[in-house]
């Protein structure tokens, strides 16, 4: 019979266990991003030139991006060559994140695992794509209609790079609904039945959402409200179909 500090250091152990494997996951995923911001910061003029493109087609006369800082110039392309880092590091991240979950996971919902890769960076790189080629260029276009007559817009690098950034990683984020609601299906913390429950409230929330995020203009609006709601139905099924087996399993144990 084990003693009672025998029994603490057995309770601990498998705490312990998911620390060192969480660190584990967490050290791979800090080389990947390493290596591949090795490669982006080499190009990184490249990549600035890219992310500024919707504001700079947009800027009145007599306006323009500006350093402010004499040191802006230079943190703005370290900044920037690390969220381009970590945006093409999203499949090894989700890769990782997948190896840290799967020992919680059946036998057959490990198969899952190139899909769950697939799906979710394509999801994470959909959701920046929209907000650089729809969100953007209307939301840039409210912003400098307030720079007419004597008014001109000089606007600063490290700004625009923190906004623009913020608004890509929250979208990246926003389009990531569908997996979010896998696993809270799989874990029974959602139902399908409860998103259909609350769908109303769930819509007004979308819309809340998309107001805060995007400009106060109607079409901006509904621009990223829309794709949220087809992403809502989406998950909706998503919990349907991997919730349900989970829920005929535990039904089979209690008959």
């Amino acid at each position: 019979m084990l003693n009672g500090k025998e029994k603490g250091v057995e309770a601990k152990l498998p705490l312990m266990e998911h620390l060192v494997e969480l660190r584990k996951r967490l050290i791979r995923v800090f080389i990947v991003v390493i290596v591949v911001f090795c490669f982006v910061y080499s190009k990184s003029a490249l990549f600035m030139d890219f992310v500024t493109a919707p504001l700079v087609k947009l800027l009145p006369e007599n306006s323009s991006l500006a350093m402010i800082k004499i040191t802006e110039g230079f943190f703005t392309e370290l900044k920037l060559s690390l969220v381009v880092a970590v945006f093409f590091s999203m499949p090894a991240v989700f890769y990782q994140l997948w190896k840290f979950i799967a020992p919680g996971l059946y036998a057959q919902e490990k198969k899952y695992m190139t899909s769950f890769v697939l799906f979710a960076s394509l999801l994470f790189v959909g959701g920046g794509a929209f907000a650089y080629y729809v969100v953007f260029p209307f939301g840039f276009q409210f912003f400098l209609s307030y720079a007419h007559g004597d008014v001109t817009a000089t606007l600063s690098l490290a700004e625009y790079l923190s906004f623009f950034t913020n608004m890509l990683l929250a979208f990246g984020i926003v389009f990531e609904m569908p997996v979010f609601t896998f696993f809270l299906a799989k874990m029974g913390i959602l139902t399908s039945r409860m998103m259909n429950k609350y769908r109303r409230f769930s819509y007004l929330g979308i819309f809340v959402v998309a107001a805060i995020l995007t400009p106060p203009d109607i079409f901006s609006q509904v621009a990223m409200a829309c794709p949220m709601i087809i992403l809502y139905e989406i998950s909706v099924i998503v919990a349907k179909v991997f919730g349900r087996k989970r829920e005929v399993k535990e039904e089979d144990v209690y008959s």
